[in-house]
């Protein structure tokens, strides 16, 4: 039986309907903090299980019976490291045999401050003795997505990047991934760098977002301190626009680039290019 913690959220989600491609329905557990929100996986099978990273007592019953055990890292960033210590207790107490976690790009030299706490989830989790895969991805492109209708708007894509090179995938891409180590043997122990095949600076994404759209947008490379202002006066919470200024001055730094692979070559095909993201976020 495989466990997928968060299995509501947009990563979750597509580990699910990988999964599905794979294995029985019944054999995938969708753990959800709100167990009405995945109806529709019920529906087609799926066992789903209410678990709460607050509530360990509910991580228990989650995870009972199940072989393995995907960690995908919580939301709340600066509360992550104690809600990752539930399910891994949990997750030992249950005796799951494989527990894989969603952590960052080169996590352990990552400028990133996000960093920080998927460090000391991974250490949380050797010091565990559990058997374990990490799984360290690298940015979704759907990050940079999100900010095409504003940049059409005002002809500017907004960033503190510099001219540092990302390699981001889809989400999917990602979630694939998952769902191939999930259902491969013999992966404790394995630490995946996970990138896109193909990297790109912000300066090329307005590139290409111009291409498509058949308007200029030009990249304006910004402070990260007047990125951050700039985030906050389109309305982004303070939380959010810190985390996207503090990861664009890391991405400048070099921490979303590797151009090792590891992602295309567990998913069997290339990464989804940045060409056909851009267009499907034009519609």
């Amino acid at each position: 039986m495989i466990v997928v913690t968060g299995a509501s959220g947009q990563l979750g989600r597509l580990v699910i309907a990988a999964l599905l491609q794979k294995v029985p329905a019944g054999e995938i557990v969708a753990a959800v903090r709100n167990p009405a929100k995945v109806a529709d996986l019920a529906a087609r099978g799926v066992q789903v299980r209410q678990a709460d990273y607050d509530q360990p007592a509910s991580l228990a019953a989650a995870f009972k019976g199940a072989d393995k055990l995907l960690l995908i890292s919580a939301s709340e960033v600066g509360r992550r490291v104690p809600q990752h210590r539930a399910v891994i207790d949990a997750a030992k107490a249950a005796g799951v045999g494989l527990l894989a976690y969603t952590s960052i790009l080169h996590a352990n030299t990552s400028p990133l401050p996000l960093a920080t706490e998927h460090q000391e989830t991974e250490a949380l989790i050797r010091a565990s003795g559990l058997p374990a895969v990490i799984l360290r991805n690298s940015w979704y492109t759907e990050n940079y997505l999100a900010g095409i209708p504003a940049a059409l708007q005002y002809g500017v894509l907004l960033g503190s990047a510099g001219a540092g090179r990302i390699a981001s995938a889809a989400r999917a891409d990602y979630a694939e991934a998952a769902a191939a180590v999930l259902t491969t043997d013999d992966q404790a122990g394995r630490i995946y760098e996970l990138a896109g095949d193909e990297s790109y600076t912000l300066a090329e994404l307005a590139g290409e977002i111009t291409q498509q759209s058949g308007k200029a947008v030009a990249y304006q490379d910004l402070p990260e301190s007047e990125f951050k202002a700039a985030l906050l006066g389109a309305g982004l919470p303070e939380a959010l626009a810190t985390l996207l200024a503090e990861s664009d001055a890391g991405a400048a730094k070099g921490g979303l680039f590797d151009d090792g692979r590891q992602l295309s070559q567990l998913i069997g095909r290339p990464t989804t290019p940045l060409s056909k993201l851009v267009g499907q976020a034009l519609g």
